[in-house]
C-alpha cells in the first residue's frame, strides 16, 4: 500500500472519531467510531475508493511473515547505515499489524485478528525496548494495533503483549536520558517519551503510566514551548522540521487525554504563556505561504549538518521549507480547532497533485 493511500485512510479514521468514548478504547477507534467507518464506507464514494485498495493491500499481508528486531536503531544514524537499514525493513510489520488489525475490525473475519496477532507476539517475544523515544517512537502502529484487537484475542498472549509494552514504557521513565541537564530531557525527544508512554498507558488502562505522562506533559510546554509560539527544537535546529516533529507527538498525547476526558492540553498554557495551540498558530503562516524559511541555516547540532553532508534530503542547510510537512499536525490539530479544516483539505489537495506530477516525472524518464 502506498503511503498516500494510507494517510488518506488514516484521516479517514479520525474523521470517524466521536467524542463519546469508553475509557478502554481511548488510543485506537472504539465500536461506536467503527460503526461511523463502516457506515462512510457504504455510502460515500470516496471513502468507497480508498478502503478498496487498503483491503487488497492488507489481504496480501495475510501471507507475510513478520520480521521483528530485538532492537530498534535510527536515531542518531545516517541514512543508508547498515543498521538503520535493517530496522527500517523490520518496521514494515506496523502498517502491517495495524492495518490486518483495523481491517478484522471493519470485516470481522478472523483471518486478519490471528494474523494482526501473529505478528504482534513476534515483536512481543523479541523486541525490548532501551529508553531511546526517537527509536520507541515507532512501535505507535503496534500500540494501535493491539488497542483495537485486545478484547478478542487470548489471555496468555494478551498478557506477552502488555509485558513488552509496559516494559518499553517504563524502560523510557527510567532512563539515563530522563536526567536533568540533558537536552534529551527537553526537547523533541521528550514530547515523543511522553507519547510512548501515555499511549501504551491508556492502551492497558495503566493509571500509573497516565498519571506519570500527564505531569510530565505539563512540564514539557513549559520548558519546551515559547508564549510566541516557536519551541526549543526551533530555536536549536533552526527548522521547521523539528518545530513539527516535537509538537506531532504532544497533538497526539492531547488528542488521546481530551478524550479520556482529561484535561485541554491544546489550549493549556504554562506559567508563561506557551500552549500548544500557540505553537500550532505560530506554524499557519508558514504552511498557508505567507512567511517562508530557510531550514537548519543556523542549526547548532551536528547531526543536522552530518546530514547534509550525506546528501539527505532536505537537510542541507538553506532548503525551503515546504507546508506539505506540516501535513502530520494538521491533521491533528484540526480534531481541536475545526477552522483549520480548509486549510487541510487545501494541503491534502496538493499533495495529491504533486504525488501525480512525480509520477509523471518518472514515467517520462
Amino acid at each position: 500500500m502506498n503511503r498516500l493511500t494510507m494517510r488518506k485512510f488514516l484521516a479517514m479514521c479520525l474523521c470517524a472519531m466521536l467524542s463519546n468514548v469508553a475509557l478502554c478504547q481511548i488510543v485506537s477507534l472504539n465500536a461506536t467510531e467503527i460503526k461511523t467507518l463502516k457506515l462512510q464506507l457504504k455510502t460515500e464514494t470516496s471513502y468507497k475508493e480508498i478502503y478498496n485498495e487498503f483491503e487488497r493491500t492488507t489481504a496480501s499481508y495475510l501471507n507475510d511473515v513478520p520480521n521483528p528486531i530485538d532492537t530498534i536503531l535510527s536515531e542518531g544514524l545516517l541514512q543508508g547505515h547498515p543498521k538503520k537499514v535493517k530496522t527500517i525493513r523490520a518496521l514494515k510489520d506496523m502498517d502491517k499489524m495495524f492495518s490486518l488489525a483495523l481491517q478484522y475490525r471493519l470485516s470481522g473475519e478472523k483471518r486478519y485478528l490471528n494474523k494482526s496477532l501473529e505478528f504482534l507476539l513476534a515483536w512481543a517475544n523479541k523486541n525490548r525496548g532501551n529508553g531511546n523515544p526517537i527509536n520507541d517512537t515507532k512501535i505507535d502502529k503496534a500500540v494501535e494495533a493491539y488497542d483495537l484487537i485486545k478484547k478478542d484475542i487470548p489471555t496468555e498472549s494478551k498478557k506477552s503483549i502488555e509485558n513488552w509494552l509496559s516494559e518499553t514504557a517504563w524502560a523510557e521513565i527510567n532512563s539515563k536520558r530522563m536526567n536533568s541537564g540533558r537536552g534529551s530531557a527537553i526537547n523533541n525527544w521528550n514530547a515523543h517519551r511522553l507519547k510512548v508512554v501515555g499511549e501504551i498507558g491508556y492502551a492497558l488502562g495503566n493509571q500509573k503510566l497516565i498519571d506519570w505522562t500527564i505531569a510530565h506533559l505539563k512540564t514539557h510546554i513549559a520548558i519546551n514551548l515559547n508564549a510566541d509560539g516557536t519551541s526549543l527544537d526551533f530555536k536549536q535546529r533552526d527548522a521547521m522540521h523539528y518545530h513539527i516533529y516535537d509538537l506531532e507527538p504532544m497533538l497526539k498525547l492531547a488528542i488521546m487525554i481530551d478524550r479520556a476526558k482529561g484535561p485541554d492540553f491544546y489550549s493549556y498554557e504554562s506559567p508563561k504563556g506557551a500552549s500548544i495551540k500557540k505553537s500550532v498558530e505560530w506554524l499557519l503562516p508558514y504552511i498557508k505561504g505567507e512567511k517562508q524559511h530557510e531550514e537548519y541555516v543556523h542549526t547548532t547540532v551536528a547531526f543536522d549538518r552530518a546530514r547534509a553532508k550525506n546528501n539527505e534530503a532536505g537537510f542541507a542547510p538553506g532548503t525551503m521549507f515546504k507546508p506539505m510537512l506540516a501535513l502530520p499536525v494538521l491533521q491533528l490539530s484540526v480534531y481541536f480547532d475545526q477552522s483549520q479544516k480548509d486549510l487541510l483539505a487545501g494541503l491534502q489537495q496538493y499533495e495529491n497533485v504533486e504525488r501525480i506530477i512525480n509520477r509523471i516525472k518518472a514515467k517520462q524518464e
